[in-house]
């Protein structure tokens, strides 16, 4: 009887492994029980992470998982430590919006977006961002699913219904496109860890920013995330709750979102709000955090903001706007998070409803030197990354220490368009070097600031 066992279990084992080499056929999915790939070494902490946001359908000519992989260098020498794909998975077809479907209406867990390509081709992409040192993280899309979603058949009880029976779109949204999962539901739950463990098994991503996280039970997150983690023992991965409930991070995340932090910007340039509102925002946000390595991300473009409100030159005073506001984004006790096209200055909005290419031939170089810079310096700066925040604004210039161990950084950015005065507190007074040119800057009481123009000051 034992040897009868033992067979089985050897069979079992040998399938398995079989099941797990990669095929262009999404259709035959290989093994969740067996990790494709090796562990990522260079992980980075989470503090030190530059997230750059990837439209597949956007990104290339191509529109597809290929023509990301083909533009990593280009990625890595912005500077860039971690890749966040936006969904790849298939969109669903009933109800969609849009000329294509939203990518946020998941007909599939399990899949790839045949118009992106196959797991194979994700599986090489993720291989080659990890030999140029650069996470790859997934968007996760728990709270919804599409209409054509086999879950929608095969299990109506895992969905949120009214009164009459009838599987609902998610409270308070026009979110027709998509049916509410119910989180009460325990196999649902189960199915839905089951499918994010299936990527990390399969493609050996590293982790997943989850979209639409304030509205999922906080319990699914904190299950979610400690299997998840179990699953890679010998390696960090990285989870970004486009949320800002402080539960997030005792749940387990490592990120919330700067959604406050990127509205007090837009109003200091459309409604000429005080700069300090930027310090209150950043209270705000920092608020009843007590682990100083948990962060907040911020930007100054992503996928919805881009397309609803309009790209960084159009919100932020142009490109000298767009700059001064970028670097107080990147350095105030945040992680930036980049979106494709505006590193380069790219000036068309990205429907990500539909096939908009970046014409990455129409690049700014100054700009993307000027990015280049920022990013470099932080990426040099423990104080930035890890540092203890003071702010010392005025009305029209972002001003703040960044003080860890020895190194101190001061930052000094005028965020309107025209020169202003700005009155140099007790502290700040001295002799500082400029971070990118080494030029040594004295401050006295008083210095003037060109429309837009930002310092970058170090001990």
């Amino acid at each position: 009887m034992k040897s009868n066992i033992n067979i089985i279990y050897t069979l079992l084992i040998t399938l398995a492994f079989i099941s797990c080499s990669p095929s262009d056929d999404n259709s035959t999915p290989p093994s969740p029980y067996i990790q494709y790939g090796t562990a990522f070494e260079k992980m980075p902490d989470k503090q030190d992470a530059i997230i750059y946001q990837v439209n597949i359908r956007a990104f290339s000519q191509a529109g597809t998982l290929k023509g990301v992989q083909d533009r990593l260098s280009q990625i890595q020498e912005l500077g860039a430590n971690v890749i966040y794909l936006m969904p790849i998975y298939p969109v669903g077809k009933v109800k969609a919006s849009g000329e294509l479907g939203s990518p946020y209406a998941v007909q599939d867990y399990k899949a790839v977006n045949p118009d992106f390509g196959t797991l194979q081709d994700l599986q090489v992409l993720v291989e080659e961002a990890h030999k140029k040192n650069m996470a790859v993280v997934l968007d996760w899309v728990a709270n919804h699913t599409a209409w054509d979603n086999p879950w929608i058949t095969q299990h109506p009880n895992w969905y949120q219904k009214d009164g009459s029976g009838n599987i609902i779109i998610p409270p308070g949204t026009n979110y027709n496109d998509v049916a509410q999962l119910d989180f009460n539901n325990a196999e649902m739950k189960a199915a839905m860890i089951d499918a994010m463990s299936y990527w990390i098994y399969n493609a050996n991503i590293d982790g997943f920013r989850c979209d639409y996280a304030d509205f999922v039970a906080p319990g699914f997150w904190t299950d979610a995330i400690t299997k998840l983690r179990s699953i890679k023992k010998n390696q960090k991965i990285l989870m970004l709750a486009e949320g800002s409930k402080i539960s997030h991070f005792t749940s387990g995340f490592d990120y919330t979102f700067g959604f406050n932090f990127f509205s007090a910007l837009e109003k200091v340039f459309k409604d000429n709000l005080s700069a300090s509102t930027l310090q209150n925002s950043n209270a705000t946000e920092y608020a009843n955090i007590y682990s100083p390595d948990n962060k907040v991300v911020r930007y100054t473009s992503n996928h919805d903001v881009n397309l609803t409100d309009g790209t960084p030159l159009e919100l932020f005073g142009g490109k000298k706007g767009s700059m001064a506001s970028f670097v107080v984004t990147a350095y105030l006790k945040s992680v930036p998070m980049i979106y494709n096209g505006q590193e380069i200055g790219y000036a068309q909005r990205l429907n990500y409803f539909s096939r908009t290419p970046i014409d990455w031939s129409a690049a700014d170089t100054e700009m993307l030197a000027e990015y280049k810079k920022i990013i470099a310096f932080r990426n040099s700066s423990n104080a930035i990354k890890r540092g203890t925040f003071t702010g010392y604004s005025s009305d029209a210039v972002s001003a703040f220490t960044m003080i860890k161990d020895a190194e101190k950084v001061l930052v000094l950015s005028n965020l309107t368009n025209s020169s202003a005065k700005y009155l140099v507190a007790p502290a700040l007074k001295g002799t500082w070097k400029d971070a990118f040119s080494g030029a040594t800057v004295t401050l006295d009481s008083e210095t003037t600031l060109l429309p837009y123009q930002y310092l970058i000051l170090k001990n």
